[in-house]
Order: structure tokens, then C-alpha cells, then sequence
């Protein structure tokens, strides 16, 4: 299989020393790799490509979640598989990319991400996270998945997550005007189609957040607004809401054992985002227009 590894940058500086060794450690070495960069001013593209990446460099305004991707599907014509990975998820050992490549040895496999390993300083609200919603355990996905899975059957993430090129065109490729949840569409879009989707718990990546209360409000408003407007999400797979209380039933567990001081901001945080979720369905009446078409020159 060709394999090109798609990077999406702003502001790399920081991350590059430790993502380019992770990348370069690396059995599998990817046929390609593509540097998206939106107008970094601390010299990540000069970086991209004295590592001898191709690079794109854009306006931040031009950027998009989904049409950005969706430009760098379109530019890898020639791959076969597509590996997405941000700045900051930072490959672990030597065969993250060959386990979550060996995943499209499945011919019904049209989508495949990797497991996520809390960094080493995380804090326990934001190692949680992680840890519940990325198992120890594979998993195949796929349409039947959501009699018993429901909205879980088409969770997914593209920090280190890789697409079978083939199938995610059949699809329509990334919607180009949503903010978040880009790669959730697609997913839900392959299942409907007859792909399966695959956890592959053995390709890991070191990758977490510690979200402001601002951020995580922010978060919150585009995914009830990603839900508002894709109903059809909801109708066909269920809601996400038994999944929600779940999460919370199990953090209140892990904070218990682990952490109980942070109990209270955990409590704090769990209402923000409920606000936060019913604003974004509320926000979700209203489509938002298209991002400005990305008119970069290629360089590498």
C-alpha cells in the first residue's frame, strides 16, 4: 500500500524536536508526508521542509477542520492510505504507523484510528479522558455496531487516525464547511456505506489536553452544533447523552481513586459543558458559510 502521513500545523515550533523523532522511528516509513501549515510564524514550515516534507502553507482563515483535510486527500492522489496526525500526538515505539496501516489488510476496512496515551505530566481530569474513551482493547466497527454501541460505534479521531483513501472519496470525502466532528461524519457516512471502522489499541500515540474552562466551552458549543445540524446522526445512532453520563459516572470512579481534590473543578467542568452543548444546539439552527478556497503554492 502507498502511504502518505498528513500533518496540519500552526505553531509547531515547540512539538517538532519530539513528533519528527517519533515519525522517524518508525518502521513503516510513509511514502509521503504533507505539512499543511496555516501561516505559522515560528518557522514550522521551514522545519517541514528541511525534514524534506512537502509543504503547504495557507492563511489562517482558509483553514477548516474538514476542508483542509479534504485538500490534502485531494492533493494525495496517488496514496492509497491516508495517515492524519496533529502537531502535538506524538507517535509511541516503533510500529504505531504499521499496526494502524495493517488494519486496511481488511478489505471492509474504510477508516482506522490509533489509541491515545495521556501525557506523562497529565493531570487526572485530563488522563481520564483518555483512558476511557480509548480502551486497552481493538475493535471493529461497523452499521450493525449501533444496536449495541450506539453513538460510540462511530467515535473516532483524527489526531492519529487513517483513512483508505478509495473509500473516504466513495463518501464524498471530509464536509468542507463544518468546524468539528469532521472525521465523526465521515465515519458515520463509511458505516452507512458498508465500511467497517477499526480501534486499533496496539498504535499509539502520546496525546492529551488540559482545556481551559473557555476551550472546553468552546469545544462544547461545536459539538451540539455539529449534532443540531446532522440530525440525522442522532436519529440513526442514537444520542449521545447516555454516553455523556457514562463519562461522568466514570470520572467521578477514576477521581475517587486517583484524585479527589479534583473532584469539585470535574463537577464545575461537567456543567459547563451541558450549558455549553445546549447553546451549540441551539447555535446549530444556523449553517455556517464555507471557509475562504485554499489558493497555496505546494513547496517540497
Amino acid at each position: 500500500m502507498n502511504v502518505a502521513l498528513i500533518i496540519l500545523t500552526l505553531n509547531a515550533a515547540s512539538h517538532w524536536e519530539e513528533l519528527s523523532r517519533g515519525i522517524e522511528r518508525q518502521s513503516l516509513a510513509p511514502d509521503d508526508v504533507l505539512v499543511i501549515d496555516s501561516a505559522s510564524t515560528d518557522g514550522t514550515a521551514d522545519r517541514a521542509r528541511d525534514a524534506g516534507f512537502r509543504v503547504i502553507e495557507i492563511g489562517r482563515g482558509a483553514f477548516s477542520h474538514g476542508g483542509t483535510r479534504q485538500t490534502a486527500a485531494l492533493f494525495m492522489g496517488n496514496a492509497d492510505v491516508l495517515i492524519y496526525l496533529t502537531q502535538d500526538a506524538i507517535p509511541r515505539g516503533t510500529e504505531s504507523f504499521r499496526r494502524l496501516v495493517d488494519a486496511f489488510q481488511n478489505p471492509t476496512v474504510g477508516a482506522a484510528y490509533g489509541r491515545q496515551i495521556p501525557r506523562a505530566n497529565a493531570s487526572a481530569i485530563e488522563a481520564h479522558a483518555r483512558l476511557f474513551n480509548y480502551h486497552a482493547a481493538s475493535q471493529l466497527r461497523s452499521w450493525e455496531s449501533r444496536t449495541t454501541l450506539g453513538f460510540k460505534s462511530i467515535f473516532f479521531s483524527n489526531t492519529f487516525g487513517a483513512f483508505r483513501r478509495d473509500a473516504l472519496m466513495s463518501i464524498g470525502g471530509f464536509a468542507p464547511d463544518v468546524s468539528f466532528g469532521e472525521d465523526t461524519l465521515a465515519v458515520a457516512r463509511l458505516h452507512r456505506a458498508g465500511w467497517s471502522t477499526a480501534y486499533v489499541a496496539e498504535a499509539e500515540v502520546e496525546h492529551s489536553h488540559a482545556y481551559s474552562l473557555r476551550a472546553e466551552f468552546r469545544r462544547y458549543v461545536e459539538i451540539g452544533a455539529l449534532h443540531e445540524r446532522e440530525r440525522w446522526l442522532i436519529e440513526e445512532f442514537g444520542d449521545a447523552n447516555g454516553e455523556g453520563m457514562r463519562f461522568v459516572v466514570s470520572e467521578l470512579r477514576y477521581l475517587l481513586r486517583n484524585s479527589p481534590h479534583h473532584i469539585p473543578a470535574a463537577m464545575l467542568r461537567t456543567v459547563v459543558k451541558y450549558l455549553a452543548y445546549r447553546q451549540g444546539r441551539l447555535k446549530g439552527s444556523v449553517r455556517p458559510q464555507a471557509p475562504r478556497r485554499l489558493t497555496a503554492k505546494v513547496q517540497g
